[in-house]
């Protein structure tokens, strides 16, 4: 089968992986329909981070192709979100709703296992980890097939920050971070009805689709500028939840600055802090949470919400091309031409 190999810094290529077949009786192959790429697959490819040369990416739909016989929840035929990780649904962290800390799971992607940028995926572990959806008989639009990719990661991953920073009804949020997981985030704080939703943002396509999202206010500033203009928004007091979508030492000191004593920060920008430190927190009384989505635990709720129109999170995607051109999807975020490359595989 076609599939994105990972070569190395800058080098992603398509080439041929093996046909996926059931291994164990858990398994299910998926016909990947759309795929993307994700931000975090832009540190692999900037050589931030290590990756294995070999498969990659970890969001797709699809359609199931084969099951294994103690696979009870799926058919042939079904269509189905992938999250990003895989989960056996029964160990501690599964029941407590955090699959993404599964003992046995692992990431699709990964260089050995199969990777959403590509033709089909096996999925271990296929009833607790794929969402199936009842396809209507006109089937799915372009649109909704977009937003179901964005559930397998990024929306859920925004969605996170803010359900980890605790946002209710009428809070004043601000998301630090304008890529897809912000622009998410931003979202998901007006799902949860912040009333006051402050985009750090300093390009005018992201600006326009925070907006669009639900932000009340555009700060451009960055780091210390940022942190005063968010505190002359606020009267001096700073935001109830801040929402730190990069990861980096500017991107949590920046939260860290903007939220008011007692508040929280939701954080799930891929950390690579060098010189934060917890001291900051400490003496305003901030409380930190966050971590990799439970991407599988937040998809049915979101799901409903795109369903009946709520929320259109496919509105990240503003570039797509097929798997052929997966090279220039990635090129197109590197180059900070594209939010999100969206990657169509086949048809339902």
């Amino acid at each position: 089968m076609k599939a994105a190999i990972f070569r190395g810094e800058k080098h992603i290529e398509l080439g041929q992986r093996p046909d996926p077949t059931i291994q164990e009786p858990t398994d299910a192959v998926v016909r990947v329909v759309r795929g993307c790429v994700c931000g975090s697959d832009l540190w692999y490819y900037r050589g931030i981070n290590p990756h294995k040369v070999g498969s990659i990416g970890h969001e797709y739909v699809g359609v199931v192709e084969a099951v294994g016989e103690d696979v009870k929840d799926l058919a042939v035929g079904d269509f189905v979100i992938a999250p990003f990780t895989y989960n056996d649904g029964t160990c501690p962290a599964c029941r407590a709703g955090f699959e993404s800390n599964c003992e046995h799971g692992g990431a699709f992607g990964d260089g050995d296992s199969d990777g959403g940028q590509g033709e089909k995926v096996r999925a271990p572990y296929a009833d607790a980890t794929l969402v199936k959806i009842p396809a209507p008989a006109d089937g799915f639009t372009d649109a909704q097939l977009a937003s179901f990719t964005a559930l397998s990661d990024v929306m859920c991953t925004g969605y996170h920050a803010a359900v980890s920073a605790g946002v209710k009804q009428g809070d004043t949020v601000a998301v630090v971070g304008d890529g897809a997981v912000g622009l998410s985030a931003v979202l998901a704080a007006k799902l949860l009805g912040a009333g006051r939703i402050i985009a750090l943002s300093r390009h005018a396509n992201r600006q326009a689709l925070a907006k669009e999202f639900g932000a009340t206010d555009i700060v451009a500033e960055r780091g210390d500028d940022a942190v005063t203009a968010v505190l002359g928004l606020t009267d001096g007091a700073g935001v109830d939840a801040a929402l730190e979508c990069v990861g980096t030492d500017q991107s949590i000191e920046t939260a860290a600055g903007i939220v008011r004593a007692g508040g929280m920060i939701g954080a799930v920008g891929v950390p690579l802090y060098e010189k934060f430190e917890y001291k900051t927190l400490f003496w305003k009384n901030v409380g930190i949470k966050g971590g990799v989505a439970p991407a599988h635990h937040y998809i049915p709720e979101l799901l409903q919400h795109v369903l009946d129109g709520t929320i259109n999170p496919g509105l990240v995607f503003d570039y797509s091309t097929d798997l052929d051109h997966v090279a220039d999807a990635y090129a197109a975020m590197d180059e900070r031409r594209a939010i999100k490359s969206l990657l169509t595989v086949s048809q339902p």
